[in-house]
């Protein structure tokens, strides 16, 4: 039986990046050596101006990635398996190196044989092409790839299958009329979903300080404020891309976040530092017209939240105190912009009801990592033993906020501002309701996201904010 007529007889060759994977394993790789240590940059271009086969092998020895960490196409895998389930041989042909090529061979179990770059070979495009014309003669293989690196294979295959192509490959494939294999492509969902825009409700503090001082009818007060929380907002989704960015195996290995489009590799990791650098961009554009002490504010946001995606984190404690701060920094941002006065009270509060709500989103972690009371939560510095205590630390945080409350609502300052300041007592009942509220649907499992961000979205969580807004405004009448 001549092989050429028989798909058995004709092995099936596969490429890596882009193709069973959604990624590009070499830039992920660089990706992760750079955010690990920065420094790194110095020797990565070392490597690369000796050869970009060098390159792979040095990246692929000090990134730590294994076969489990990256993002595979499950249409891919679901071909490769109905192919090997007819006898077929299928090989993994990449132009990654060694170590990556053995790794994702070993844990995805369907191939047969696996060749791959050398530290002095670079196995791609033409070089691929005469490695399996050598191998196996012209259209003596068929052969699944992605990009124009592989258009040449294309041209020496029987038969090419083309996934996820880009425009060269799309361009060859139209021409020959070969198969594509269809996959999930990257929309405007999924930048919204990497930037978090429902994450910016959470920048609605910064017309707190405006809303306080009785300025909502003031223009100015009012356009500054806008800005403030598009600027904050703006950074704070290139801060998040980022961290996605640096905890993509972490997130891979998380039952919820493995979706998120960089984890999942629907966005590329390029892609995203391009859409992080034009967040930062859009961010610092809108400070140049807002004041000085705003400006100031908005730097140091953006020195604590990225210390806190390359390290702070994962140090117990300090990561939840960390949030808090971060959370009250946009508290003092609304002061800035609208140049008004700050109470001590007031950043008291903000302190305390925050760490609250940080311990809670801990707390919500350790109850779904569950495990061993020695098992510690991926990337965080907590173990499973501390989940109680972290529990007892936010319930204290929110007595804590509402005795600050109390104390403020008491003070001059307020005596002074409000001609009924009587009125105001009963928000101290309306900050443990929320509070405590919350802290019961995280002990009963029922809070899967971000507590501040469920606050904005939860109808009893708004109705109760509104109630708290009524009290303010009868407390503010006849205000001197």
């Amino acid at each position: 039986m001549d092989a050429r007529t028989d798909t058995r007889l004709v092995p099936l060759c596969v490429d890596l990046d882009g193709t069973l994977v959604s990624v590009d394993t070499l830039w992920e790789g660089v990706t992760v050596v750079l955010f690990r240590n920065p420094l790194m940059l110095f020797a990565v271009l070392l490597w690369a101006l000796r050869s970009k086969a060098h390159l792979k092998h040095q990246v692929a020895a000090r990134s730590g990635r294994t076969g489990e960490d990256w993002p595979y196409r499950p249409e891919v895998i679901a071909r490769l398996r109905e192919e090997r389930g007819t006898g077929r041989d299928v090989v993994l042909v990449t132009g990654a190196a060694e170590r990556v090529a053995l790794d994702v061979a070993a844990h995805t179990g369907v191939f047969t044989d696996v060749l791959h770059s050398s530290p002095t070979h670079n196995l791609t495009s033409h070089r691929k092409r005469s490695e399996l014309v050598a191998r196996y003669g012209e259209a003596g293989f068929d052969y699944m790839g992605n990009s124009r690196d592989d258009v040449a294979v294309f041209d020496a295959a029987r038969r090419a299958i083309v996934v996820a192509p880009d425009r060269a490959a799309e361009s060859w494939r139209r021409r020959h009329g070969a198969e594509c294999l269809a996959t999930s492509k990257i929309g405007i969902t999924d930048t919204l979903k990497s930037i978090r825009v429902h994450q910016w409700a959470k920048n609605i503090l910064i017309a707190v300080p405006m809303a306080l001082n009785h300025d909502v009818l003031q223009r100015d007060a009012l356009i500054n404020t806008a800005i403030a929380f598009f600027a904050f907002s703006f950074l704070a989704s290139a801060v998040y891309v980022i961290n996605d960015i640096s905890d993509l195996t972490n997130d891979r290995r998380h039952p919820k976040k493995r979706f998120r489009p960089l984890a999942s590799g629907r966005m590329s990791v390029l892609t995203g530092l391009a859409l992080a650098a034009v967040l930062l961009v859009a961010s610092l554009a809108l400070t140049l017209t807002m004041p000085p002490g705003f400006i100031a504010t908005l730097a140091i946001y953006l020195v604590v939240t990225t210390a806190y995606t390359f390290f702070l984190k994962r140090k117990l404690l300090v990561d939840v105190f960390t949030l808090a701060g971060l959370y009250t920094i946009r508290i003092v941002a609304g002061a800035t912009a609208t140049e008004t006065e700050l109470s001590f009270w007031l950043l008291a509060f903000s302190i305390f009801f925050f760490l609250s709500l940080a311990l809670v989103k801990r707390y919500v972690e350790l109850d779904e990592h569950g495990g061993e009371a020695s098992s510690q939560v991926p990337g965080r510095g907590y173990m499973q033993v501390d989940f109680e205590m972290v529990g007892q630390a936010g319930v204290s945080s929110a007595f804590a906020s509402a005795l600050v409350l109390a104390l403020y609502i008491h003070s001059a300052e307020m005596q002074q501002m409000y001609s009924m300041p009587a009125a105001l007592w009963p928000l101290c009942p309306i900050v443990l309701y929320m509070l405590l509220r919350i802290w019961m649907l995280a002990r009963r499992g029922s809070l899967h996201e971000d507590p501040v961000v469920f606050i904005m979205r939860d109808w009893r969580s708004i109705a109760t904010m509104a109630a708290g807004g009524v009290l303010v405004m009868i407390g503010a009448v006849g205000i001197q």
